[in-house]
C-alpha cells in the first residue's frame, strides 16, 4: 500500500479500496482514496505525522478549526471506523493493523518508502549530503527524483486546517529548497547556459525569493551574458524596494559587485581564480608599498569526524549565515553540553573554505593542557596559526590582518562575551564562527544557531548498524531453499520492525543527545549479543541511566557535570531544585514554588540557566529541562542537599500543583488536560507520586482528589488506579476515615469501568463501612444500584436509591445530587417510564449548570432530548453507552460487551 499526498490524496496500488465506505471512485477523488471531505482531512493529518500519535483534540481542531460541534468527538471515531474499513479492503494483510489507537488519540504506522512525502524527505536529505561532500551528480540526481514525485501541492484536494497548511507550507518550502539545490549542483557542473530559462520562469514565479535571482545571474555570467545579470539584478532590487521597501540581501548585493568588476570567480568550474579582497572605501587601508605578504595559511580544522550524522538544516544555516553576514556580523553555534556544536562548527567551516581565499583558522579556547585563553593570548595564537609573528599588541595587530584579508576564525569552546570580543573581526570579509557558553540572546553582531535534539531520522543513521559490503556472505556457492526466502524476509521484516521501535525509545531516554546516542551506539557495537531492545531496557532505569551512557572516552555525565560546575553557587543549587519537578515542561510559578523564591526571582535564575544551555525556553515563561540533565540534578541532589530540604522543597512544589489543579476545577469548563494550561494529567500524577514518596500524606490526597473528576472525564485509567490507590495508602497512613472511602469509592467506579464488577462491589462496600458523609455516602448508593442495573435487577436498583435520597434531602445541589438523579433517570427509562426519567434529567440539567460544568449539563441535556428515543442503548454516562435491557430479577453480570465506551470508540 502507498500513499500519495504530494498532490491530491491517493491510495496507489490499491485497486480494490473502492469498496471500503466513503471510497473513491467518484471524480475528483485520487486512486482509493476516500471521496468524503472530512474523511479525507482525517487521513491526511494522519498521513502528514505518520508514525506519530495525533490527538483527538488536534483531530477536531483540524476538521473544525471555528467551532466543532457538540458529536465532534463521535463523528471522529465514525470517521476513524470508516478509514480503517477503507484500509482493510486496501490490503487484506496489514491494513487492519496500520491505523491505530495510542491514547490520546491514534497513529498511522507507515514505512518510509509507503509514502511519498517521507520518500521525498529522505531524497532531499541524501542529496543534501552528496552537495556538501561535492558529489554534485548524485545531488543532481537524487534532487530531480525527489521533485518529481510532485503532482501539485500538499492535499491539493483536502481542506487545510492549521495542521496541513503548516505541513503544506513546511514540505513547500522544501520542494523549492530542493530546486535550489539541484540548480546549484548543477552550476558546479557548469551547466549554467541550460539552466537560464528554467531559472527564468523561476523569478517570475517566486519574484520575491533572491536566491533563484542569484542563481540566474551567475547562470547569465557563466553564458557570457553579464548585460542580462545587471538587469536581473536592477529588476529584483525595484521589486523588493518598491515592494518591501528593502535593499537586496548581501549575497545578491555581493555577487552584482562581482559582475561589475569582472571577477573571474563567476567563470564556470575548472577557469576560477582567488581574488585577493580589496576593503571598500572607508575600511582599514590595504598593505603599504613593500610590506611582505603573510602566506596564505593552511586551513586549520580539527579531523573530521567519520561518524558525523544529521544536522542538515542546521549546517545549511550555519553557512548561510557565514556567507552573508555583514560587517561586524558572526555565528555562533550554541547547544546543550554534547549536542555537537563543535563537530558542526568544523564542518561548515569546511563547507564554506572557499569563500575565505586567505583561510580558516581554529583556535580551542579552552585546551585540554591548560587554562582558558584571555583575548591577548588567545590573538597571538591566532596570529602564528596565520603565519604572522605576534608582535607586543596582538590584539591590534589581528584586527590589522583581518581588515587586509579575507579570513574565517573558528574560535570553539568560548566561555564569556569578554574572552572573543577583541578577537571578532569588524571589517567586511572576514567573519567568525563561535562555540560556546553564550546566551542565545548574545552580545551585539552575533547570529546563533541553536541546536536541539536530533530528529528520530538523524538518530536512527546515527545507530544503524556499520556493516561492510561483504556482510553475511561466507564465500560459499552452496545453493539456497528458495521456499525459505518468504519465512526469512517475513523474520527480517519483524526483526526490522522491533529494531526501529527499540532505537525510537532509545532516542527518547537519550533525549534526542548526540553524545549519549554516540554513547549508545558504541555499546551497542562493543557488545554484539546486546539487543537494542536490551539496551532500551536498562537505560529505562533512571537510577542508572547515566553511568550506562559512558564508554570509554564518552561520559555524557562527566560532560554534563562539567557544565554544571561552571555555575555559581546560587546557579547550581537552582539547578539542583528544578530536577524536582516533572520531566517536560514547567512554567514560572511551579520553579517558584519548588525553589522558595518569588516568582521574579526565579525567572531571573531560570534565564541565567537558559543563557548555559542547561535549560531550555519553551513559550512564554515556560521552560524546559532535559531529560538527562534532569537526572543529573536528581543525583546531584540526592548527593548533596539534606533530606529535610528536599522535603520541604518537594511539599512546596506538590502544594502548588494542588492549589493550581483547584483553581481550575473552579473554572466553567475548565480542565486539567489543555495542553497550554498548566497543570496537565502527567505533571499532578507525577506531583502525587513525589508526594507520596516523601511522606506527605495529606498532600496525596489532596492531589488526588483534585484529580478525580478530570480522570474519569479522561477515562485515564492507568493514571486514575495509581493515584487512587497511592492515596488510599496515604489516606490510611494518616488515619483520614472519609479520604479513604473517596478513594474507595473512586476506585470502585474505576472498577466498574474497566468491567470487574466484583472488585466494584467490594470497594463500595469498604467505602460504606468509612463514610459518614450525606454526599459522599449517596455516591457510593448510586454506584451500587448501577451494579445491580448492569445485572438487569432494575427494581432492585431503584429500592438502592430510595435511602440516597433521603441523604440528599437537606444537602445543597452537589456532584452527588447530579449523579443520583442519573441514576434514577436511568432506573426510569428501564423500567419503562420515559416521564419520570425526562423529570430526573432536567434535574440534572439544573444541577450541571448550577455546577457550572458544561461537559455534564450538554449530557443531561443530550439525555432529557432522546429521552422518548426507542434506542437499543443508553448513554449512561457521557460518551459511555450500555445495551437496554428488560425489566427482570437479579441474575449473572453482563459479560464486557454489555458496556459500549463511548460511539465508534475502540476501547
Amino acid at each position: 500500500m502507498r500513499f500519495r499526498i504530494l498532490g491530491p490524496l491517493e491510495i496507489a496500488g490499491a485497486p480494490d479500496a473502492a469498496v471500503g465506505p466513503g471510497a473513491a471512485g467518484a471524480p475528483g477523488a485520487g486512486g482509493g482514496a476516500p471521496r468524503a471531505p472530512k474523511l479525507r482531512a482525517v487521513l491526511g493529518t494522519l498521513l502528514v505525522r505518520a508514525n506519530e500519535v495525533v490527538s483527538v483534540d488536534g483531530l477536531i481542531d483540524e476538521l473544525w478549526p471555528d467551532s466543532p460541534p457538540r458529536t465532534a468527538t463521535s463523528t471522529l471515531h465514525v470517521y476513524v471506523s470508516h478509514l480503517r474499513k477503507l484500509l482493510r479492503a486496501a490490503d487484506a494483510d496489514h491494513g487492519s493493523t496500520t491505523l491505530l489507537t495510542r491514547s490520546p488519540g491514534y497513529l498511522l504506522a507507515a514505512r518510509t518508502d509507503e509514502i511519498d512525502a517521507t520518500v521525498f524527505t529522505e531524497l532531499h536529505e541524501q542529496a543534501t549530503v552528496a552537495l556538501e561532500e561535492a558529489r554534485y551528480a548524485r545531488a543532481v540526481e537524487l534532487e530531480q527524483r525527489a521533485t518529481r514525485l510532485w503532482r501539485g501541492p500538499l492535499l491539493s484536494d483536502t481542506p487545510h486546517g492549521l495542521l496541513l497548511e503548516s505541513a503544506a507550507t513546511r514540505l513547500g518550502e522544501a520542494r523549492l529548497a530542493a530546486v535550489e539545490q539541484r540548480i546549484l549542483a548543477e552550476l558546479h557542473l557548469g551547466r549554467g547556459a541550460a539552466l537560464v530559462s528554467e531559472l527564468q520562469a523561476l523569478t517570475t514565479e517566486h519574484p520575491l525569493r533572491e536566491e533563484f535571482h542569484a542563481q540566474l545571474m551567475l547562470a547569465l555570467c557563466r553564458s557570457g551574458q553579464q548585460a542580462e545579470a545587471l538587469r536581473v539584478y536592477a529588476q529584483v532590487r525595484h521589486t523588493l524596494v518598491d515592494e518591501l521597501g528593502i535593499e537586496p540581501g548581501p549575497r545578491l548585493r555581493r555577487l552584482h559587485r562581482q559582475v561589475l568588476d569582472g571577477d573571474e570567480a563567476l567563470l564556470p568550474p575548472g577557469r576560477t581564480t582567488l581574488v585577493e579582497h580589496t576593503p571598500e572605501q572607508g575600511t582599514a587601508a590595504p598593505a603599504a608599498p613593500g610590506e611582505p605578504t603573510a602566506p596564505v595559511p593552511v586551513s586549520l580544522l580539527p579531523a573530521p569526524d567519520p561518524d558525523f550524522t544529521g544536522r542538515a538544516d542546521q549546517l545549511a544555516q550555519v553557512e548561510h549565515l557565514l556567507l552573508t553576514a555583514p560587517a561586524g556580523g558572526w555565528v555562533a553555534v550554541l547547544g546543550l553540553p554534547g549536542s555537537g556544536t563543535s563537530a558542526v562548527a568544523a564542518l561548515a567551516a569546511r563547507r564554506v573554505a572557499n569563500a575565505f581565499p586567505h583561510g580558516t583558522v581554529y583556535l580551542d579556547l579552552r585546551p585540554s593542557h591548560g587554562p582558558e585563553l584571555g583575548p591577548v593570548e588567545a590573538a597571538a595564537a591566532l596570529l602564528r596559526r596565520a603565519g604572522a609573528a605576534p608582535p607586543r599588541e596582538p590584539v591590534e595587530e589581528l584586527q590589522l590582518l583581518l581588515a587586509r584579508r579575507r579570513m574565517l576564525l573558528v574560535l570553539d569552546h568560548a566561555a564569556t562575551e569578554e574572552q572573543i570580543r577583541p578577537l571578532l573581526p569588524t571589517t567586511p570579509g572576514s567573519t567568525a564562527l563561535v562555540t560556546g557558553r553564550l546566551a542565545p540572546t548574545g552580545p551585539a553582531g552575533m547570529l546563533p544557531v541553536v541546536l536541539g535534539a536530533l530528529t528520530r531520522a538523524e538518530a536512527r543513521e546515527l545507530l544503524a548498524p556499520r556493516t561492510t559490503d561483504n556482510d553475511g556472505a561466507d564465500g560459499s556457492d552452496a545453493p539456497t531453499d528458495p521456499t525459505a526466502d518468504d519465512d526469512a524476509c517475513a523474520t527480517d521484516d519483524t526483526r526490522s520492525s522491533d529494531d526501529a521501535r527499540a532505537t525510537d525509545e532509545l532516542t527518547r531516554l537519550c533525549g534526542g543527545l548526540p553524545l549519549a546516542l554516540r554513547a549508545v551506539a558504541a555499546r551497542l557495537a562493543a557488545r554484539p549479543e546486546l539487543t537494542r531492545a536490551a539496551l532500551a531496557a536498562r537505560l529505562r532505569d533512571e537510577r542508572s541511566r547515566l553511568a550506562l551512557l559512558r564508554v570509554g572516552d564518552l561520559d555524557v555525565r562527566a560532560r554534563l557535570h562539567g557544565a554544571y560546575a561552571r555555575l555559581d553557587a546560587v546557579e547550581q543549587d537552582g539547578f539542583r531544585l528544578l530536577g524536582l519537578l516533572p520531566r517536560g515542561r514547567f512554567g514560572v510559578g511551579a520553579a517558584a514554588a519548588v525553589l522558595g523564591r518569588e516568582p521574579v526571582e526565579a525567572s531571573v535564575l531560570a534565564e541565567a540557566l537558559v543563557g548555559r544551555h542547561l535549560l531550555a525556553p519553551v513559550g512564554a515563561d515556560a521552560y524546559a529541562q532535559h531529560e538527562l540533565l534532569r537526572l543529573l540534578a536528581r543525583q546531584l541532589l540526592a548527593e548533596r542537599d539534606a533530606g529535610p530540604a528536599v522535603r520541604a522543597a518537594t511539599a512546596r512544589m506538590c502544594t502548588w500543583y494542588a492549589e493550581e489543579a483547584e483553581e481550575a476545577a473552579r473554572l466553567p469548563g475548565a480542565s486539567v488536560f489543555t495542553p497550554d494550561g498548566p497543570p496537565r494529567r502527567v505533571e499532578l500524577v507525577y506531583a502525587l507520586r513525589a508526594a507520596h514518596e516523601a511522606g506527605l500524606w495529606r498532600l496525596t490526597v489532596r492531589l488526588a482528589d483534585a484529580l478525580s473528576t478530570p480522570l474519569e472525564r479522561d477515562g485515564a485509567w492507568d493514571d486514575w488506579a495509581t493515584a487512587h490507590g497511592l492515596a488510599l495508602d496515604a489516606a490510611r497512613r494518616a488515619g483520614d476515615r472519609g479520604a479513604q472511602a473517596r478513594m474507595l469509592r473512586s476506585m470502585g467506579e474505576l472498577a466498574w469501568y474497566q468491567r470487574d464488577l466484583n472488585r466494584a462491589e467490594a470497594c463500595y462496600r469498604q467505602a460504606a463501612g468509612l463514610t459518614d458523609d450525606p454526599s459522599e455516602g449517596a455516591r457510593i448508593l448510586v454506584g451500587q444500584a448501577e451494579l445491580l442495573l448492569d445485572t438487569g435487577a432494575v427494581d432492585e436498583a431503584h429500592a438502592v436509591l430510595t435511602p440516597a435520597r433521603a441523604l440528599l434531602a437537606d444537602t445543597a445541589p452537589d456532584r452527588a445530587h447530579f449523579e443520583l438523579h442519573r441514576a434514577l433517570a436511568l432506573t426510569a427509562l428501564e423500567r419503562g417510564a420515559p416521564q419520570a426519567a425526562r423529570a430526573a434529567f432536567a434535574t440534572c440539567a439544573r444541577v450541571a449548570a448550577t455546577l457550572r460544568d458544561p461537559r455534564l449539563e450538554s449530557y443531561a441535556r443530550r439525555r432529557l432530548r432522546g429521552a422518548d428515543d426507542p434506542l437499543d442503548a443508553v448513554e449512561v454516562r457521557p460518551g459511555l453507552w450500555r445495551l437496554r435491557t428488560a425489566p427482570g430479577p437479579a441474575r449473572t453480570p453482563a459479560p464486557d460487551g454489555h458496556l459500549l465506551a463511548g460511539a465508534g470508540s475502540d476501547r
